[in-house]
């Protein structure tokens, strides 16, 4: 109990009283001796923190003997390989090390905290958690048109895995296409006629996270619509009264105009003939 003392005295800071500090580890899974594995089956604080017997015999010197997770340069490799003499085997760090997170020098600690209880040892909840870093998502999602992160119906993990994938920008799936898939199945298909684009991407006309258009459009239609079909059947031209007053009612083509008024089966069609292959309700 005295070298205990000894330890909370050189330890703890202004901000954390070493009674807080035990109580909050005492909750957190490493310190459950029932789970095989845990610290708490080893080596106490030292199985992350290195020996703690330099440290005390200089008098509490910061930096010595001790792995200080997250305080200088050098120490997201030093506290990463601790993090990993234990959870390597797990399936979910598979492809940490091919990982983008890994790449841009992202420590397990920068999410994770090892002292304290919650769901996977989360510093904070998502999405705030991921917002502290992807502060442009962040302003995305609050875009009047955007998938329901900030209602709570969708996270981030949902479609990323912060550990690594195979594919792009951490997505759980091998193709943008097959990640939008899970939940809009409806658009898969099969097609007997195909949209090119659809079929490629569908990020060629809606963005990931919020737009200020309606569905997640990346622009207004029928402008984006234009961006590849300006050329030839509907051109952007200006109308003149010829294609627009033919009598006294204006034309659609100049009232509500929007190219999915007409060609309202945008992502496949498997209608009859000419009507399907233009995606034509």
């Amino acid at each position: 109990m005295i070298f205990l003392n000894r330890r909370l005295k050189i330890c703890s800071t202004p901000s954390v009283s070493p009674c807080d500090f035990l109580r909050g580890r005492q909750k957190s899974i490493h310190a459950k001796k029932a789970i095989p594995g845990s610290s708490a089956n080893k080596g106490g604080c030292e199985t992350c923190h290195g020996p703690g017997s330099i440290h005390v015999d200089k008098g509490g010197e910061k930096g010595a003997g001790i792995i200080a997770f997250g305080k200088k340069k050098g120490d997201a490799k030093a506290g990463d390989a601790k993090c990993l003499s234990c959870h390597e085997a797990s399936s979910t760090l598979s492809f940490w090390k091919m990982g983008k997170h890994k790449s841009a020098g992202v420590s397990c600690d920068s999410c994770h905290t090892v002292h304290q209880s919650g769901k996977k040892n989360l510093k904070m909840s998502e999405p705030d958690l991921c917002y502290t870093c992807h502060k442009d998502i962040r302003a995305q999602v609050n875009k009047r048109s955007h998938h329901p992160i900030k209602e709570g119906k969708v996270s981030c993990n949902d479609c990323h895995d912060p550990h690594g994938t195979f594919g792009k920008k951490l997505v759980k799936a091998d193709t943008t296409n097959e990640l939008c898939y899970k939940c809009h199945s409806e658009k898969r298909g099969p097609y007997m006629f195909e949209h090119p684009p659809v079929e490629e991407n569908c990020l060629n006309c809606h963005t990931a996270h919020g737009s200020n258009q309606a569905k997640l459009l990346s622009r207004k239609t029928p402008q984006l619509c234009q961006a590849c079909h300006d050329w030839t059947r509907h051109p952007g031209a200006p109308y003149t009264s010829f294609e627009t007053f033919r009598g006294a009612t204006p034309s659609k083509q100049l009232t509500a105009r929007d190219c999915m008024n007409c060609h309202s089966t945008i992502h496949g069609s498997n209608g009859p003939s000419t009507r399907g292959l233009r995606f034509v309700r």
